[in-house]
């Protein structure tokens, strides 16, 4: 029956600096809702971002920080990606103690379909599959080939615990980056839909 002292929600997740000054590209879930982002980067500079925009249906966010001359990432092609090639998850896993980890797997699968991850019948259902760990905080974090090229941002992983069962999933660089370009330019998504209904031919139809 005591008053409750106000209680303050907090989350960590990962990002890459997309830009020398300062676009970083996360997704749409580790900013969602927040009143303030905190940056930090590898050498333990902290700064305040700005959200510069979001889009739930592909779970991409764009946020900015005031710096300038960063070194910025790589980009692959996630279209020629091939799956049993090898690939590096890089993000900060489980929280504060295991920031920085890059863990090694493989391109498991392509065009996965996510059941229970739709927050919209427009969301993404292309997600790359590997079985490089991934784990909350992940999320946000590069997907990088062998050549250390950002080919997915890590999304999503398939586990009964919450916790890493071997399945990660991964939100293809291509379509990340054509979000994100809109985002920078306009702060929002535009997209054309049209409706289709696929269904088997009967007799009639013949």
């Amino acid at each position: 029956q005591l008053p409750r002292r106000p209680q303050v929600e907090q989350g960590t997740g990962s990002g890459f600096i997309v830009s020398p000054d300062g676009y970083i590209l996360t997704n749409n879930h580790v900013v969602q809702g927040a009143e303030r982002v905190t940056v930090r980067l590898l050498d333990n500079r902290e700064f305040s971002a700005r959200i510069v925009g979001t889009d739930p249906s592909t779970d991409v966010a764009v946020i900015k920080i005031p710096a300038t001359g960063l070194t910025t990432v790589s980009f692959g092609n996630s279209d020629s990606t091939r799956i049993g090639e090898w690939v590096l998850a890089i993000g900060n896993p489980l929280g504060e103690n295991f920031t920085f980890t890059v863990t090694a797997g493989i391109v498991s699968a392509k065009g996965r379909l996510l059941q229970g991850l739709q927050q919209s019948r427009y969301a993404i259902q292309d997600f790359i599959q590997t079985d490089a760990a991934i784990n909350p905080g992940n999320s946000g974090g590069p997907l990088v080939n062998v050549r250390g090229h950002v080919i997915g941002i890590n999304s999503a992983i398939a586990s009964e615990t919450g916790y890493y069962a071997g399945y990660g999933f991964a939100i293809p660089i291509n379509l990340a980056r054509t979000v994100m370009n809109q985002l920078i330019e306009t702060g929002r998504v535009e997209r054309a839909v049209m409706g289709i209904n696929i269904r088997d031919a009967n007799q009639e139809d013949a």
